[in-house]
C-alpha cells in the first residue's frame, strides 16, 4: 500500500456515517419503503426525505416535481464533465437530460444520481433538434460565443433546453446552427473559459432564480 493509499483510507476510516441504519420496528405501513433497506439501512446519496423509499417510488415522486427546463450536452470525446451535469440537473430537478452523440459517458461523476433522471440519447444534432421542436422546446446554447447574450441581462425561457458543449471546443459548429439563443456567462479574470461543468451549474441556477420555488422536500 503506498502513503497516499493509506491517508485515504485514514480518511474513510474517520468520515462520518453516510445514511442511516436499519429502521427500528415495527416498521411503517408504506407501499414506498423498501423492506430491504428497512432491515439494512440506507446508505445512499439521497435526501432525509427519500429515506428507505424504493428507487421506482423516488422517480415517481420526482416526476410530480420536475420543472420544465432540459438539459443537453454534447458527446463526442466522452467529456468527463457529463456526470458533474447530470449530478447537478438532478439538484435542480430538471425534466430530461440529453446525451447527444456518442451512447457511452463516464457515469462516475454522476454519483449514482442518473438512477433518479429521465436521460434520453441522441444520435446527431440533427435528431436532437427534430426531437426539440417536435415538443416545441427552444434549444439555448451556453457559450462565450461572438454575438452571444450575457446571461445575467435576460431571464431565461420556462421552458426550453440548456444546451452545452464539450469541454474546451464548447458547442460545435452543428449545433450552433440550431440553437434558438446562445447566452454567455459573464467572466472577470483572465482565463478564456470556466469548466463545463461549472457552466451548467451556473445556467440551471439562473433558471431556478427566475421560474422555481421552494424546495420540496420539507413536506409530505
Amino acid at each position: 500500500m503506498t502513503a497516499s493509499d493509506s491517508n485515504e483510507s485514514d480518511r474513510e476510516a474517520l468520515a462520518p456515517p453516510v445514511g442511516v441504519g436499519p429502521h427500528p420496528e415495527p416498521w411503517p405501513d408504506d407501499d414506498r419503503l423498501d423492506r430491504e433497506l428497512l432491515a439494512n439501512g440506507d446508505r445512499r446519496n439521497v435526501v432525509d426525505r427519500y429515506r428507505y423509499w424504493s428507487m421506482d417510488a423516488i422517480v415517481a415522486d420526482l416526476d410530480r416535481h420536475r420543472h420544465p427546463f432540459h438539459v443537453a450536452i454534447e458527446n463526442w470525446q466522452h467529456d468527463l464533465n457529463i456526470g458533474t451535469v447530470v449530478r447537478t440537473a438532478n439538484a435542480f430537478l430538471a425534466a430530461e437530460i440529453h446525451i447527444v452523440g456518442k451512447k457511452r459517458w463516464n457515469r462516475r461523476g454522476a454519483m449514482v444520481t442518473d438512477r433518479y433522471q429521465h436521460v434520453r440519447h441522441h444520435r446527431t444534432v440533427e435528431d436532437f433538434s427534430a426531437w426539440a421542436a417536435e415538443h416545441r422546446l427552444p434549444l439555448i446554447g451556453i457559450d462565450n460565443l461572438p454575438g452571444s447574450t450575457p446571461l445575467e441581462h435576460d431571464s431565461l425561457p420556462a421552458e426550453c433546453v440548456l444546451v452545452f458543449g464539450q469541454e474546451g471546443p464548447g458547442l460545435s459548429a452543428e449545433m450552433r446552427p440550431v440553437l434558438a439563443q446562445c447566452r454567455s456567462i459573464a467572466q472577470y479574470g483572465s482565463t478564456r473559459s470556466i469548466n463545463a461543468g461549472v457552466a451548467a451549474g451556473i445556467a440551471m441556477h439562473s433558471w431556478i432564480s427566475t421560474h422555481a420555488r421552494a424546495p420540496h422536500h420539507s413536506g409530505n
